[in-house]
């Protein structure tokens, strides 16, 4: 009967300890307090490099579908909104994923997705509907940046 009690303690210990980790990568991610207001999201150099340069390609279809909305060329508004959908999304690193808050994430993935769907609304040819969707979008990039900044940690040399 002692043995059962001591198993049952193990394995809450190591319950808790799963938990706390699952919490840790998949939630909260490594973040810290920035004096700016913002939520800052603790990377090393490479990790912040590999998110900016995400984050240009996202502002590079903007600014292409922008032009393709003012020369009312709707097949070149979808080809860059697609090309900043989710078939964009590249390998990232799983220690990179253990980092980014649950937010972050979730407003990454649902960016891609607004932009898949500013592709299909641009099939139809309807330019008014690609102006407001991308409106739409935008709201995700200026809520992003309102709410995090990229931290990165010094270079162990």
């Amino acid at each position: 009967m002692k043995s059962c009690k001591l198993c049952w303690t193990i394995s809450l210990v190591l319950l808790a300890a799963v938990l706390g980790m699952a919490y840790m990568f998949l939630l909260r991610g490594n973040v810290v307090a920035s004096d700016d207001g913002r939520t800052a999201i603790v990377v090393s150099s490479g990790e912040r490099d590999l998110i900016l340069t995400e984050m240009r390609g996202f502002l590079e279809a903007v600014q292409a579908i922008t032009s393709a909305i003012a020369e009312e060329d709707m097949p070149a508004a979808a080809e860059a909104a697609r090309s900043a959908g989710k078939a964009s999304v590249g390998e990232v690193p799983t220690s990179l994923i253990g980092k980014l808050p649950l937010e972050f994430k979730t407003l990454g993935f649902e960016t891609h997705g607004l932009f898949d769907d500013l592709a299909k609304t641009a099939e139809t040819g309807d330019g008014k509907a690609v102006a407001a969707g991308l409106g739409d979008l935008m709201l995700n990039c200026t809520s992003c940046h309102a709410g995090y900044r990229l931290l990165a940690e010094p270079d162990a040399n």
